[in-house]
């Protein structure tokens, strides 16, 4: 958490000086953070702006935790929540304030929690609205806004950094403005790489490290394998270091995460990371027109084939539940009422990234501290306000990148043209082919990839099934009440249920 333009006891001391509870000067805390405050013989919890941290508690309000596993060994009883633990399968991570055990749901964003003795609760809850009309200023004006911004929010990490930052490098941009970004504002990152051998990750950022005189770490996460043995004792340290539902359901990995984990956060380390950067891009490829959050659902969450779930799946109502969840992150009720285009894009940091990385956000902050410059709330603020023609191909975030760091932004990219010019034809191509296809057909395109047999699987692999034997029962007892994994031709999907699987085999003992 930073106050102001600062973090630790003076930024903390300051703001209990100043603040009256419940309302804790929102405005000046930035980060991603969970935080229990006494002022004045009265106690409160709460987070950051978009709920990011993750805090769990059960209905009545009197179990509170950063863990998952911990929330769930106090519950005197629990159940698998249906709806999340689709979304959770079908798209990731379920979003919203339900987690996949009924019983336990996530402090929702403006939440602030006042404990009571003897064991009661009070919430008080502050907006967390912001403007989403289109920015009127000049273009130059923006990028210099954003700059300021994200500058401002790396300084106040500083202090966090004394012993020392480590930051990603990719062929994308993201990556690459967070260490500009960080480097323009006086700290000196170490850089990392992950990816195969050849892949267009390592090939660039071996590039750019090389043309700056910088030593590249280099980290294939999926690389090596474990043999049957030892494998049982790898997935239960994965699962409890991981919370036991990490993003992609990846538990089933050789140890390579961990090793990457704490490679970043080696010595005390800052470790930064470019999640969120899409903030200023054109995040769900739709038409430049009003568009009603039943679209958005129909078309960017409607990842899932029916033949894959249980015979009593409701693909209608699925959908639909996931419309309603995003429809309460930004205030509507009529979910099929076109709104505002720029009202739309906040789905992305306050659903998206809030359930996406904001689970890896409360997992880091295991091992060390962790920065995602481009989630603080004061930038997202800016960023969201961003026109749609400058957000298309990347337009804002590539000048962004320039302004910072010239040098850098003329170094290639994995999208075929560097970032100190204009995107090129084939990714401007590549985008409005997207934006242009029609809803019923983003709607059916994963099933379509499906038949085709398209689907890769970026974020792991499975595990041979003489080693997955050892670890789940692959009749699936549990996970066989909500799918039928035997039809499942998704290797990153068949992952996610095993890992759901797993989680509720531990339930069930636990």
């Amino acid at each position: 958490m930073t106050v102001g333009g600062g973090m630790g006891l003076a930024a903390l001391q300051d703001l209990l000086a100043r603040s009256g509870p419940p309302d804790f000067h929102r405005e000046e805390l930035g980060g991603q953070f969970a935080a229990i405050v006494q002022r004045a013989g009265r106690s409160f919890l709460f987070g950051d702006w978009f709920g990011a941290f993750p805090v769990y508690h059960d209905a009545g309000r009197r179990i509170f935790s950063t863990s998952l596993l911990a929330a769930l060994a106090a519950m005197p009883r629990a159940a698998l929540h249906r709806q999340a633990v689709y979304e959770f399968a079908f798209n990731i991570a379920p979003i919203g304030n339900h987690t996949v055990v009924e019983q336990l749901s996530l402090l929702a964003p403006g939440d602030v929690v006042e404990l009571l003795p003897g064991g009661d609760t009070v919430s008080h809850h502050q907006s967390r609205e912001q403007d989403a009309s289109e920015s009127g200023a000049p273009v130059g004006v923006q990028i210099e806004r954003l700059r300021d911004v994200l500058d401002t929010t790396i300084k106040a990490h500083a202090s966090a950094a004394s012993r020392g930052v480590r930051c990603p490098l990719s062929g994308g941009i993201d990556s690459r403005l967070a260490f500009a970004a960080a480097r323009a504002a006086g700290l000196s990152p170490d850089l990392y790489v992950y990816g195969p051998t050849g892949s267009c990750d390592v090939r660039i950022a071996r590039s750019i490290a090389a043309g700056e005189g910088l030593p590249l770490d280099w980290f294939d996460q999926h690389d090596g394998a474990c043999d049957a043995e030892a494998f049982a004792a790898t997935v239960e340290r994965n699962f409890h270091q991981s919370d036991g539902l990490p993003n992609f359901g990846n538990i089933f990995d050789a140890g390579g995460n961990a090793v990457a984990r704490d490679a970043r956060h080696a010595g005390g380390a800052l470790a930064m990371s470019g999640g969120c950067g899409e903030v200023m891009r054109d995040f769900f490829r739709l038409p430049d027109q009003p568009t009603s959050v039943s679209r958005v659902a129909r078309t960017f969450l409607s990842r899932f084939s029916a033949d894959d779930a249980s015979a009593d799946f409701d693909g209608a109502a699925f959908v639909s539940a996931l419309a309603g969840t995003l429809g309460s992150a930004i205030g509507v009720d009529d979910l099929h009422r076109p709104m505002p285009r720029l009202l739309i894009e906040q789905l992305y940091p306050r659903v998206r990234c809030r359930a996406l990385f904001g689970r890896e956000i409360g997992i880091e902050a295991r091992y060390g501290p962790y920065l995602m410059p481009f989630l603080d709330h004061r930038f997202v603020a800016e960023a969201v306000r961003l026109p749609m023609a400058l957000r298309w191909a990347g337009r804002a975030e590539a000048m962004l990148l320039a302004a910072i760091d010239p040098r850098l932004a003329a170094y290639p990219s994995s999208y075929g043209h560097h970032f100190a010019g204009p995107p090129s034809r084939r990714h401007r191509f590549d985008e409005w082919a997207s934006r242009s296809r029609p809803a019923w057909l983003r709607e059916r395109s994963y099933r379509l990839r499906r038949r085709l047999g398209a689907t890769g699987d970026e974020h792991g692999s499975v595990p041979a099934s003489s080693h997955m034997g050892r670890v789940i029962d692959l009749s699936f007892p549990h996970m066989r009440a909500f799918f039928r994994p035997e039809r499942v031709r998704d290797p990153a999907l068949w992952r996610r249920i095993a890992c759901l699987e797993y989680f509720a085999g531990w339930m069930a003992a636990n």
